[in-house]
């Protein structure tokens, strides 16, 4: 009975681990729990935006004006980047962004906390922020891949990402109607700026070796071309594709 027991316990204890493997290389482990701190403020700020744009309009259509400043750089600008960024430096890129999204959450706090937010200044840091994540987001997915040592680990590893960013999300909306109703929607964007510098910390505690890039003979539409051939001349990532976009789009 005992032995029975010792063996259920060593294989729950065993199955946990393997839960949270990806956690035992290094640079992941740092980009994890910098990650999850920022994305939670990621998603309290994107809660307090909209709030902030309809309690100084009341305009449903100004709301859809920033919504849409927002998105429409990544859609248009994220084939360029994810080329670009096959050959650039990704660790690099990175450390940008976050700086870069960083500066823009801290102006929206001074001005939202100063009391002289204008709706074209928030819809121009929209399209500025748009701009940061055309770059950010296939940069950090892609750096993932340089982290995990090990490829037996890398699904395990796309998982956990997967969690967190879906945690985040449960988190930071809640965190955001409390702080809205407290101290206003200037906390929310300070809150957000300060979570980039632990994730910028964390970034720079790592320990990278140099990336090999090849060097690229062909030019960068050339390079767009052939990931949507790619894309969409092969069934399971068209398919998958395809049912993502539908999804995003209601």
């Amino acid at each position: 009975m005992t032995k029975e027991l010792n063996n259920h316990l060593s294989t729950e204890a065993t199955g946990f681990k393997n839960i949270f493997r990806s956690l035992k290389y290094r640079n992941y482990r740092l980009f994890f729990c910098g990650q999850s701190i920022s994305l939670i403020g990621t998603w309290i700020q994107r809660i307090a935006v909209p709030w902030l744009v309809y309690d100084l309009t009341g305009s449903v259509f100004l709301l859809g004006v920033v919504g849409f400043a927002g998105q429409i750089p990544t859609f248009l600008l994220a084939p360029f980047a994810g080329v670009l960024i096959d050959r650039w430096n990704r660790y690099i890129i990175l450390i940008i962004t976050q700086i870069l999204a960083m500066i823009q959450s801290l102006i929206l706090a001074f001005l939202v906390i100063d009391k002289s937010i204008e709706v074209w200044e928030i819809i121009l840091l929209s399209i500025f922020l748009g701009c940061i994540n055309a770059f950010d987001m296939p940069a950090r997915q892609s750096f993932v891949v340089d982290m995990i040592e090990k490829k037996e680990d890398l699904g395990n590893a796309i998982a956990l990402n997967s969690s967190m960013v879906n945690g985040a999300r449960l988190i930071g909306p809640s965190l955001a109607g409390i702080l809205i109703s407290i101290t206003g929607e200037g906390t929310c964007f300070l809150l957000n700026g300060i979570s980039y510098v632990f994730v910028i910390i964390f970034l720079l505690m790592m320990r990278i070796a140099p990336r090999k890039v090849v060097v690229q003979t062909t030019q960068v539409l050339q390079g767009i071309k052939d990931g949507y051939n790619y894309t969409f001349g092969f069934g399971p990532i068209r398919y998958i594709i395809l049912l993502l976009a539908l999804v995003s789009l209601m």
